[in-house]
């Protein structure tokens, strides 16, 4: 399973995400910013490879949907409705992450 998780700069909340599930068997991740100046900023490649994509905030789906739309194709995509509000590797955020990514790991 193929999980791409965005954020904003793709500096912390995305960035965690990747790194908390990338340890998981059977799953490969990669993240990435929708911001021209993210760290890796979001591309079609990437949404075409993504299985399913995890966005921190609705502004992100908002956003990858205009400027993306013909690379989502019938894509999964979840707002999970994470304020940018954490450091990178924060507990409070690993934890948040683990809490509502698992179950839409667990079913696919």
């Amino acid at each position: 399973m193929r999980l791409l998780f965005v954020c904003t700069q793709n500096r912390l909340r995305s960035h965690t995400a990747e790194q908390v599930f990338s340890q998981r068997p059977g799953i490969e991740c990669t993240s990435a910013g929708v911001h021209s100046s993210a760290d890796v900023p979001l591309d079609g490649e990437l949404i075409e490879w993504a299985d399913i994509i995890f966005v921190m905030e609705q502004v992100h789906k908002t956003k990858m949907a205009s400027r993306f739309k013909s690379h989502l194709n019938g894509k999964r995509v979840v707002c999970l409705g994470i304020p940018d509000d954490y450091a990178y590797m924060e507990p409070a955020l690993v934890q948040l992450l683990e809490t509502k990514v698992t179950p839409y790991i667990q079913v696919c």
